[in-house]
């Protein structure tokens, strides 16, 4: 996939930078949630290996949430900043 990006300097207002630094930081926040309940989950699986089945659903579910908060965010942060995927 190509982007294109834009062909003059892109300028923000200080309410747009507020914007996009408050949607990376929930990005930043959404993915250490997501970091700690994978190690958290592993750590009790380790010390009480009868309990992974329990909780390998909630473990599995973990990258697909790291993986649409970093999509979120891209798709927010091309929009703004007018790049373009072809």
């Amino acid at each position: 996939m190509q982007l294109e990006l834009p062909t003059e300097p892109v300028t923000l207002t200080v309410e747009q930078l507020q914007e996009l630094n408050g949607k990376l930081s929930r990005m930043r926040h959404d993915i250490n949630n997501a970091l700690t309940v994978i190690i958290g989950t592993t750590e009790i699986i380790k010390h009480k290996p009868e309990a992974a089945q329990r909780l390998l659903e909630g473990l599995a579910q973990q990258p697909g949430r790291i993986t649409d908060s970093m999509k979120t965010f891209c798709t927010d942060f091309e929009q703004v900043m007018g790049i373009k995927r072809r």
